[in-house]
Order: C-alpha cells, then sequence, then structure tokens
C-alpha cells in the first residue's frame, strides 16, 4: 500500500541535530497518522507515495521543524507559586494561578533555572531554534481506521516523542 491520506505509517527513525548528536530514536517501530496532526509537514511531504521499505535521510531547519527560538516565550515567576519538589526539566500547563507575567494561553512551560525567590520558565518547544536530521524507515503502511480518521490521530501524538515531558518529569 502506498502512503496516501489517511493512513497509518509505521516508522522508525533516528533524531539528531545538525552536528550529528543524537536526541532521540525509535528502535521499535511507531505507528503514526498520516495526513493529520501527528508528524511534521516536511516528513509528511518525503513519505508521501512512497510505501513499506522507503527510506529517507531528511535535514529539517528549524522553520521546517519546531520553529525559532523566541525570546519573549521565557518568563520569571515567584518561587512560591511552584510546589517544594520542583526541579529543573518540570513541565507546567500554563502558569501557575497568581502569575504575574502577562504570556500567551495554551503553553507548556519548562522550568529551566530555580532560584531561592524566582523560577525561570520557557514555553518554547524543546527543539526549537535547532536544525534536525532524522533518519526515517518506513516498516509498514496501513489503511487509518474511522476512529483514528476522526481523531487525526493514532493516539498520543508521536510528536509528544519529541515534545512530551522529559522522563520523570510531570505535566501539572
Amino acid at each position: 500500500m502506498d502512503i496516501t491520506s489517511p493512513c497509518v505509517v509505521t516508522l522508525t527513525w533516528t533524531l539528531s541535530d545538525a552536528q550529528g548528536q543524537l536526541i532521540d530514536e525509535l528502535d521499535e517501530p511507531v505507528e503514526f497518522f498520516y495526513g493529520g496532526e501527528d508528524l511534521l509537514p516536511k516528513v509528511e511531504e518525503a513519505l508521501a507515495g512512497q510505501a513499506e521499505g522507503f527510506e529517507t535521510q531528511l535535514h529539517l531547519e528549524p522553520e521546517h521543524a519546531f520553529g525559532d527560538y523566541d525570546a519573549e516565550l521565557v518568563c520569571f515567576e515567584r518561587r512560591a507559586l511552584f510546589p517544594d519538589d520542583l526541579e529543573p526539566g518540570m513541565r507546567f500547563d500554563g502558569l501557575p494561578g497568581g502569575a504575574a507575567s502577562e504570556m500567551p494561553e495554551g503553553l507548556i512551560y519548562t522550568v529551566t533555572e530555580i532560584y531561592p525567590e524566582h523560577v525561570v520558565l520557557d514555553a518554547n518547544h524543546p527543539l526549537a531554534g535547532i536544525a534536525l536530521r532524522i533518519a526515517l524507515k518506513v516498516m509498514g503502511v496501513r489503511a487509518a481506521t474511522q476512529d483514528e480518521q476522526a481523531a487525526g490521530s493514532v493516539g498520543e501524538s508521536p510528536l509528544a516523542v519529541l515534545s512530551g515531558p522529559p522522563p520523570g518529569s510531570s505535566v501539572h
């Protein structure tokens, strides 16, 4: 079966930065909804019309991956607004109640630094501003179910592999 929208592709990949530093590796095949929000547009473009066994290597500039780094998405909030067990790398869905910063709604903030009186939060995607290299291999292609088509996804977005909370942290 050729990759056409909507379908489900099963991929493995190796993701690294432009200098070749490993960022993420999918050794075990993972399913992605093709034609929805699961894959970056440039990845979908490369997969279009291909079939099981297809392999490619892509170079993605930040504007084709997770965007440029935006310093305006960094803010400082009082340490007292956060739990006692706060650690760098923890992520929060939105700012805590009582926050002084005027930031856009619906962002996920990563704690980047903790000081006695304040916390530094960054709402940029962890890979924002980074050019990426991705080596993909299509392990399978199948028709999407009606539920997958309605959701536009196979479940948890595979982009969460790249953008989800770091291991051991939590989104509050």
